[in-house]
């Protein structure tokens, strides 16, 4: 594929990265060959060892990386990753301080840190920069286009260590707003010889009633005199899960849909109901999750002399499975005109103080019965290779080329729904908690004949993430007090996604379009009864339990939904009606730094610090589609940005124990790729209508961040330190958001796009409303607040308690951020969206000889996800607070094998997402407890 950044042809790029390899490579080889003539010896004391024995003693290790670091970081070693009862990796990340989960199918999915959200956060894994993404429920975002990373890919067995840096140096590559993560898999040089460790578990979740293995494998050895070495690693998971709960997608004013409801009941107007709030889709939801995560490490090393050393690195996960979602609901509350609301009569009503029609019974009412399946796999390689050469006792060469590459596909997303139409007597009441009762008056939920085939939808994805990287770093020591550092390196980023629905070669959304041969297909031949157990929902009493369904795994044979031919091509695929998700961006940086590290002393006080400048070239190109005399096409917008980002980080030695921290940095992250697709996407989805317009002409966010910590190490493993933070946000990425008819529309569209885009949807025209975003910079606002962490081994309590030890951290974040109208009025100021004002992890631990036991929580308050609300007249969107607790019990039987029991999520706790300041349920899911037995061996 051919790629032009302004002048520059992107092949001519892609030569200069392998021109920069091949010259990385030659310069190691003269290395290589310069150091051949030395003695074998094993490799210097830089090749410092990471894996650690015992809880307690890692914990340990890990204060002393703090406590030396130039810049704020925290960090967790192997031993910390392997006993905490941990599903994936970012749950062992969470428990660092300011650090939060957002969790998907009842494990973590993404982390935000310092109230920052996900797409603010760089992961590099062992050097190289990489983005992993995977697909998710619609209420989790779906599938990841954006920078957000998805820490589920992968096992925490997979890595020896995970290190978050919270604030900049220049040495430290660009793109963060929040914190970079480095995640670095094991090695054969941190270990002693032969190496070998094997664990099995099985894990039992109460919901799902289904028990599934887990398992992890390393060995490792090294030969020579200890001058090389190599490791493998694998780690295996299996996971089948039930989610069960309720959803209401939305709630929204009658008024917001044509006219509103047909008629109010006794005592309220029209006016009053149709100004009320109610649920857009009233439904319960049951999803089956089947998932398995494959990963693999493999790292050699050579070090020819002491002066030399050689690491490659590769990396393989495989993360893969199936889910299927089924929905009883009422799509009518939701759809405009006859076919819908303003068919519907209100019989009773209750609207509470937040002006919410909480409660109601409604005739001539639509439902629908939903089941939705996907496949979905994420496959991420990456190749690393690191080089390292003392070319004299103050010079040091450091080279890296490596590539990575996240490879998310969702080949099937098939959903089919049954409608049943002019129920009489249906009725919700929401008033009992997030829990509601509904009834179903008129309506039979388990006759075939009763329910109408009403769409078929067919929507397979990809998402591709690759990055290119090399680098070099030269370090030359002068004396004992200054170091200087400079290096330069070349980066390719490329994404690309696409998506593909039904079409007819047109936008028009074919969906609705239900062939006449398989509209004669009787229903009872591809259906099947539900049985909604709603097991820990509180369900009030005098709900249903007992509903029918599609048989997507009978329907996709019977109806020939793969089949591009069947049904005159009904079912021939096409990205004609889903542009807005067949597009990329593609990213070439260019940067260089230098870097001045000091040691030295005032008044008798260590002091020590860096200061440096980065600068980074952007070259940019974004690729989408938009309309031009109504027809679509295709466009490429070239741009390019610079940004020079100096920093400065001081650590005063106060004591031996006590030591202050100051740092001062200008910062930036790249916008979300979705925010970059040139043109506009019309797209119709049910009774949702949307107009996306793209800017692939946005600046980055851009920060100046400030940090001062107070860090006292009292003790051996001690540690209480308190930091502050504050982050001047100046250019920031809003999302603007109006309201209003297609005809006239302010981005000069004609009314024919909407015409195409609504097909044959009922209630779809250019005249009803429309929801229209569009993304642009504003001048942002201000993030600030504290983190406390104490760590302490209480080793001053009688025996057997001076075997038990402490683990707190509590972090508070504020922020200050004007949003705007797409006239530029600021319509609110509040909380940047991920935010979390509160969060805290806390773990209290025993560990001696034969026993260690932990218990470990983590609490996050609440989140916004959208400012303003995305319902017309609602402030906002989000979730609410999260309070999770593990525990994890392990006794050695001798010196190789350990036996264990975990507990995950033991509270159970509920996935409760919400609309508005009224705090209107929006998503209410729980997945169940998990109980993990295993045993472990180690040679």
């Amino acid at each position: 594929m051919s790629r032009k950044f302004g002048s520059r042809n992107y092949s001519s790029r892609v030569a200069a990265l392998r021109l920069g390899v091949s010259a990385a490579a030659i310069v190691l080889a003269m290395g290589a060959a310069g150091a051949a003539s030395a003695a074998d010896a094993p490799p210097s004391n830089e090749v410092e060892a990471v894996v650690v024995t015992g809880f307690r003693t890692s914990l340990e290790k890990a204060i002393n990386i703090k406590k030396t670091d130039t810049v704020a970081t925290d960090s967790i070693l192997a031993e910390d990753i392997g006993k905490f009862p941990d599903l994936n990796l970012s749950e062992s990340i969470q428990r660092i301080p300011g650090v939060a989960l957002a969790r998907d199918a009842g494990e973590g999915r993404q982390i935000s840190v310092r109230g920052l959200g996900p797409q603010f956060t760089r992961v590099r894994i062992d050097g190289l920069e990489a983005l992993t993404t995977a697909g998710g429920t619609d209420a989790a975002g779906g599938t990841n286009r954006g920078r957000s990373f998805d820490f589920n890919i992968f096992a925490s067995d997979l890595f020896n260590s995970i290190t978050v840096q919270k604030t900049a140096q220049a040495s430290t590559e660009e793109g963060s707003l929040g914190a970079t993560v480095d995640l670095r898999t094991a090695r054969p040089f941190d270990y002693n010889g032969f190496t070998l460790t094997a664990s099995g578990q099985a894990s039992h979740n109460d919901l799902a009633g289904d028990t599934s293995p887990r398992g992890a494998f390393l060995i490792s050895n090294t030969w020579g005199g200890g001058t090389f070495g190599a490791l493998l690693s694998v780690a295996y998971t299996k996971r089948n899960l039930i989610e069960e709960g309720t959803s209401t997608v939305r709630w929204a004013k009658g008024s917001a849909f044509g006219s509103g409801f047909q008629s109010a009941p006794a005592g309220f107007t029209l006016a009053q109901i149709n100004d009320a709030y109610h649920p857009r889709f009233p439904r319960f939801d049951e999803y089956t999750d089947k998932q398995e995560r494959l990963g693999a490490t493999l790292s050699l090393q050579w070090a020819p002399s002491d002066k030399l050393l050689f690491t490659f690195d590769a990396l393989y996960a495989d993360f893969k499975g199936t889910r299927e979602e089924q929905f009883l609901e009422a799509p009518s509350f939701s759809t405009s005109g006859a076919s819908g609301i303003g068919d519907t009569n209100v019989t009773s009503a209750v609207i509470d103080g937040n002006n919410t029609l909480i409660k109601g019974t409604f005739d001539d009412v639509d439902l629908r019965v939903e089941d939705r399946f996907d496949r979905l796999d994420t496959k991420f390689t990456q190749y690393a290779l690191n080089g390292s050469w003392d070319i004299t006792d103050n010079l040091k060469l450091v080279g890296l080329i490596g590539t990575s590459k996240s490879d998310h596909n969702n080949p099937v997303q098939t959903t089919l729904t049954f409608d049943q139409v002019n129920v009489d007597g249906y009725s919700y009441d929401y008033s009992q908690g997030r829990v509601p009762l509904i009834t179903y008056g008129t309506a039979n939920l388990n006759s075939p004949t009763a329910w109408v085939l009403s769409q078929i939808r067919l929507r397979p994805q990809t998402a591709l993430n690759t990055y290119d990287t090399v680098s070099g770093d030269l370090t030359w020591t002068l004396g004992d007090t200054w170091t200087l550092s400079g290096g330069l390196a070349l980066k390719s980023y490329d994404f690309e996604t696409t998506e593909r629905r039904r079409t007819n070669g047109t936008t028009t959304n074919q969906e609705p379009v239900i062939p006449a041969g398989v509209a004669g297909i009787p229903i009872a031949s591809y259906s099947r009864t539900l049985h909604f157990r709603g097991e820990g929902l509180g369900l009030p009493a005098g709900n249903v339990n007992a509903w029918l369904v599609p048989n997507l795994s009978v329907a996709q044979t019977l109806l020939q939904l793969n089949s591009q031919t069947a049904f005159g091509g009904a079912f021939r695929l096409g990205p004609e009606p889903a542009l807005g998700n067949n597009r990329s961006v593609q990213e070439d940086d260019t940067t260089g730094y230098v870097q001045a590290d000091f040691r030295t002393e005032i008044a008798g006080m260590a002091f020590r610090g860096n200061f440096g400048v980065r600068s980074v070239k952007t070259e940019q190109s974004a690729t989408g589609y938009t309309f031009v005399s109504g027809s679509p096409v295709k466009v490429t917008v070239d741009r390019e940005y610079t940004d020079t980002l100096p920093s400065l980080n001081l650590v005063l030695g106060l004591t031996d124990t006590l030591q202050l921290r100051f740092s001062a940095a200008k910062t930036m992250s790249r916008p979300d790729l979705g925010s970059l697709t040139p043109g506009s996407t019309v797209s119709v989805s049910g009774a949702t209508r949307t107009v996306t317009v793209g800017n692939p002409n946005l600046e980055p966010f851009r920060a100046n961040a400030y940090d001062f910590a107070a860090e006292w190490y009292f003790n051996k493993g001690g540690l209480l330190s308190v930091a502050l933070f504050k982050k001047d946000v100046d250019s920031f990425v809003q999302t603007v958001q109006t309201i209003g008819p297609f005809t006239g529309n302010a981005f000069g569209l004609p009314d024919s796009i909407a015409t195409a885009a609504c097909g044959a949807t009922v209630g779809c025209n250019a005249s009803v409303d429309w929801r229209f975003t569009a993304p642009v910079n504003t001048s942002g606002g201000t993030i600030k607040g504290y983190e406390i962490n104490y760590q302490q081994a209480l080793r001053f309590l009688p025996h057997p308690l001076d075997n038990l030890g402490l683990l707190i951290n509590y972090t508070h974040v504020e922020s200050q951020i004007d949003y705007i109208n797409s006239s530029g009025v600021v319509v609110a100021t509040n909380d940047i969206t991920g935010l979390s004002r509160e969060s805290y992890n806390a773990t209290v631990y025993y560990e001696d000889d034969r026993w260690s036991a932990r218990v470990s929580a983590a609490y996050r308050s609440k989140y916004l996800t959208r400012v303003p609300g995305q319902e017309t007249g609602t402030d906002v969107d989000g979730t609410n607070k999260t309070f999770n607790v593990d525990a994890s019990l392990s006794y050695t039987l001798n010196d190789n094998f350990k036996l264990s029991i975990e507990g995950v999520n033991l509270t159970d706790e509920f996935q409760d997402q919400f609309n508005d300041s009224a705090n209107r349920v929006s998503f209410y899911h729980h997945t169940g407890r998990e109980i993990l037995f295993g045993l472990r061996y180690t040679y």
